[in-house]
């Protein structure tokens, strides 16, 4: 509880988080884990994926976006995720893993979270031979003020389901509200 109430005020120690949030599996057989995160899928992420958020997707991969899921959500959860919503590529807090392929329970990189979102998305696309300001046309849909600095880098931000806090700021600022469950 105390992670989210720092996550919601803007300042989680992404670190620590990820220490606390795999020890308790981490060190637990691979087929366990994979069963485990099978699971979780079936049980918790399915069920919470509305056809809202299949649809939208789907429109946006069928207009010839370039589809990206950009979370601070670790790989290991959001990897699947991203499967079952047919994206490919996934910017995501990433795991370090061991020589064996354990998670060790550190973040790989720079986590996906804030000012390291903006700087993962910019890696990406170098990568590609290609900047934001390439594009004519960039959206990103976020619920958190934790994403306030990739919202302010877009053409369109949108507040989806938004936290009390971003409803407000996108109010204030005329962004683009989308609600895609109740």
């Amino acid at each position: 509880d105390a992670f989210f109430v720092d996550y919601q005020a803007g300042r989680l120690d992404m670190c620590a988080y990820i220490d606390f949030a795999t020890a308790s599996w981490r060190n637990r057989p691979a087929e366990q884990i994979d069963a485990m995160s099978a699971r979780f899928m079936q049980e918790v992420i399915e069920p919470a994926l509305h056809p809202a958020a299949h649809r939208l997707v789907r429109d946006h991969v069928d207009s010839g976006d370039q589809v990206t899921i950009v979370t601070a959500t670790n790989d290991f959860i959001t990897r699947p995720i991203a499967r079952a919503l047919g994206i490919e590529t996934l910017i995501a807090t990433e795991l370090e893993r061991d020589g064996r392929g354990v998670v060790t329970g550190r973040i790989l990189g720079v986590p996906a979270l804030r000012e390291g979102k903006i700087k993962r998305v910019d890696e990406w696309l170098r990568s590609r031979g290609q900047r934001l300001e390439d594009f004519h046309d960039t959206l990103f849909y976020s619920d958190s003020t934790n994403d306030l600095p990739l919202l302010e880098r877009v053409t369109r931000p949108v507040a989806t389901n938004p936290s009390a806090a971003l409803a407000e700021i996108a109010a204030a600022r005329g962004w683009s509200v989308l609600k895609l469950f109740e």
